[in-house]
């Protein structure tokens, strides 16, 4: 969502000539927001989750479904609690899809439970219960996503309309509870959290509309997409596309239609975007596609003379970019318009934020293949399966001197792309890659006592323009105010971000947000994934681990999770051997378990933390092996040859050293089974789930194509998937008897 400054946006012209202004004064701000806040400490783990959800309706008649562009009037209602003073149980906010909301929290997940959280876990305790069974259960074949018998499913409806009818006012009953407030009960808060937030939505919507978590629109740019119908205009407006109208881009706030304008105007065109196809039994070859017949134009709203000066647009635009076997786009909404789930973390102090900053950044790529979820877009398969790489082109604003680096300083990313540098002092040497940074900027924090490794990083971030800026916030007080500095952090993208206190709320302590992952089709998915990654947190804080390689090993790791099936065929470079304290080390040594024999053969000291070996510290593996380990190897010499022990024994070991109650670690297991069973490819990702049902439909023509009929009945599936009209188990079966159907009875041609 980025900084919602309230104002009127300054034109193009108007911001660029602001840009050395913005820059500087965001660099003085930043200064003065570190020196104030360098010893700002919390004591209390808290964190949040975003999840981006998809307004759409379906057209029952037709067999067509639409995006609905509903969000401005949805909020309006959304909000109106907090407006209003309120204990929430969410917050909502706008997000550049005018068929988008954003739901959070209404406040921080935290280690010493809430009334809130208490009330949520007393809410979360029945539908549960049969879950827990289910993961104790060795025969079980799939995780039952929603399987409540029926009394329990019409009390826990009649909690979250209880909960609702009261304006998500808490009750003086709230605070009571039977649920432990151990640590780590949150975890019996957060699915909770994440089914209310759906059902407060799906309460608002008429007739036919429903809200998905998903996370590209598999029709977004095809003819006729929105509802209300909305078509484009390639001569004028804000993102004069050839597929996306400017009517499905947010209309309540300034700020997401200057970036869609401000990126192309900045760049000198539109924005390009290529995903490779997928290539199937009747994809043409090469696959070359018509822009003319692609164009979403209304033929009875505009008159022959537009209607032809648009179709030769479309035929210059498909001569200089069109590419051979390659899915184009040609706007931002194509990226910012895919929803998406984030985690944010407050760490107890700016060295802890540092440290989990870089110990995640490794586990970026890891993530986003195991929560791969966007196999289709513009209605096409694509032969990738995440959403990133779509984005970073969407919102790419480089010019082609910056690009190319003829002219100018060459700028090798997009401002949405991984990560460049860690940014802890002690981790500098496994900084393998050319940064681009402004050398003036970073002086000037170096002679204000900033830490170099920190300078970096802030400079880095500030090779950028500002993309939007408001009247009203040009002239500020830098020793008060960092809209400045927030009007560049906020618009580098990165697969992380590190996030200083702001200065209007002195509560909120130093803050790391975890970006790289794909939304998931269910509640219990999505919870899964956030449990998964505070808890690696706390292990990588509790254990010292040391999980960085070099950054350029990352990145080539971010290019292969993005590839097609990569948590089932690809491999990714990971720490070979991972540090933990001596008490640790010798604790290991009289465990009596699988997981203890793994770790005790994959450790090295604590005190052997340098780069100095940085070209052998990582090997190639599996996001299996990553996630539950491999077994360990002895050579013949009886030398230890490979092997790694996996998170997930990894962070068993450290929940049997911390007090937990049996109700959390049922919760925790069943989530870590799920992350568990998704790593072996017991369970199938969304992007998985989905290109099997397009493949399986009986009218798919096996040339790539998604029609809006297979479009249709796939959502509506996972409409009956998310309502708890069917389970996971059974949508997972469906799909593959039909995909088993069709492809066992293909013929060659």
């Amino acid at each position: 969502m980025g900084l919602l400054s309230v104002g009127e946006p300054l034109s193009w012209p108007e911001t660029k000539s602001y840009a050395e202004y913005i820059r500087e004064h965001g660099i003085k701000q930043f200064i003065n927001l570190y020196n104030l806040c360098k010893t700002k400490t919390s004591e209390v783990l808290k964190f949040g989750d975003e999840i981006e959800y998809m307004i759409l309706k379906f057209d029952d008649q037709s067999k067509k479904v639409r995006v609905s562009n509903r969000a401005i009037e949805l909020l309006k209602i959304l909000q109106e609690p907090e407006e209003n003073g309120q204990d929430c149980v969410s917050l909502w906010r706008p997000e550049f899809g005018a068929y988008m909301v954003e739901g959070t929290p209404g406040q921080p997940y935290s280690m010493n439970p809430t009334p809130l959280e208490q009330y949520l876990m007393t809410a979360n305790h029945d539908q549960q219960q049969d879950s827990y069974s289910a993961s104790n259960n060795d025969n079980i074949n799939m995780m039952n996503e929603h399987n409540y018998n029926a009394e329990d499913d019409d009390k826990n409806v009649e909690d979250d309309a209880s909960m609702m009818d009261n304006n998500n006012k808490l009750t003086s009953s709230s605070s009571s509870s039977s649920s432990s407030s151990t640590p780590f009960s949150f975890v019996n808060v957060i699915e909770a959290n994440m089914r209310l937030r759906r059902k407060q939505v799906i309460d608002l919507l008429n007739e036919n509309e429903t809200i998905l978590s998903i996370s590209p629109f598999p029709s977004l740019g095809t003819f006729d997409f929105c509802e209300p119908s909305s078509f484009v205009h390639p001569t004028y407006g804000y993102s004069r596309s050839l597929f996306f109208p400017d009517e499905a881009i947010y209309t309540g706030h300034p700020r997401f239609r200057t970036l869609a304008n401000n990126i192309r105007e900045r760049r000198g065109r539109n924005v390009d975007i290529y995903l490779p196809i997928f290539r199937d039994q009747n994809t043409s070859s090469p696959f070359r596609e018509n822009f003319v017949d692609s164009l979403n134009i209304d033929p009875t709203s505009i008159d022959d003379e537009e209607k032809e000066k648009y179709e030769e647009i479309a035929r210059e635009r498909e001569r200089i970019f069109r590419k051979d076997d390659h899915i184009y786009m040609d706007a931002m909404g194509f990226g910012m318009g895919c929803c998406c789930l984030q985690v944010t973390f407050q760490a107890s102090n700016i060295d802890e934020a540092c440290c989990l900053y870089d110990q995640l950044a490794p586990l970026c790529p890891i993530m986003m293949a195991l929560s791969a979820a966007s196999p289709i877009f513009r209605g096409f398969l694509s032969d990738i399966d995440c959403r990133w790489s779509v984005i970073a082109q969407s919102v790419d604003d480089r010019t082609e001197a910056e690009i190319t680096g003829k002219s100018c300083r060459r700028i090798p990313k997009s401002r949405f792309d991984s990560i460049d540098l860690y940014i802890s002092r002690q981790n500098v040497d496994y900084n393998d890659i050319d940064v681009v940074y402004d050398e003036r900027y970073y002086q000037q924090m170096i002679d204000n006592q900033i830490p170099s490794s920190i300078a970096k990083h802030i400079a880095h971030l500030f090779i950028r323009d500002p993309l939007v800026i408001f009247k009203e916030k040009l002239d500020i007080d830098d020793t008060k105010e960092s809209d400045h500095f927030e009007n560049i952090q906020s618009t580098n993208w990165q697969t992380m971000r590190f996030k200083p206190p702001p200065l209007s709320q002195p509560e909120i302590g130093w803050r790391v947000e975890f970006r790289p992952m794909e939304l998931q089709l269910t509640d219990r998915e999505n919870a899964a994934l956030v449990i998964f990654v505070v808890l690696l947190t706390r292990l990588i804080l509790s254990f010292n681990l040391n999980l960085l390689i070099p950054m350029s090993k990352v990145e080539e790791n971010m290019k292969v999770a993005q590839e097609r099936d990569a948590l089932k065929h690809k491999r990714f470079w990971f720490r070979r051997n991972i540090s933990f304290p001596q008490n640790i080390r010798e604790h290991l040594r009289v465990r009596r378990c699988r997981a203890s024999k793994q770790l005790s053969h994959c450790f090295a000291s604590c005190s052997d933390r340098s780069a100095k070996n940085i070209e052998t510290c990582c090997v190639q593996l599996t996001i299996d092996e990553i996630i539950n380990g491999t077994d360990i190897d002895v050579n013949d010499d009886g030398i230890h040859d490979g092997g790694f022990p996996g998170l997930i024994p990894l962070l068993n070991f450290y929940l049997d050293s911390v007090e937990i109650d049996a109700e959390t670690r049922c919760t925790l297991n069943l989530y870590l089974r799920l992350i568990s069973r998704r790593a072996k490819g017991e369970l199938p990702t969304a992007a998985q789930l989905i290109r099997r049902f397009v493949i399986g439909h009986e009218d798919y023509q096996n040339d790539s194509r998604v029609s809006s009929k297979i479009v249709y009945d796939l959502l509506k599936q996972l409409d009956q998937l998310q309502t708890d009209q069917i389970t996971l188990e059974q949508l997972i079966t469906n799909i593959n008897q039909h995909f088993n159907s069709k492809t066992q009875t293909k013929t060659p041609d």
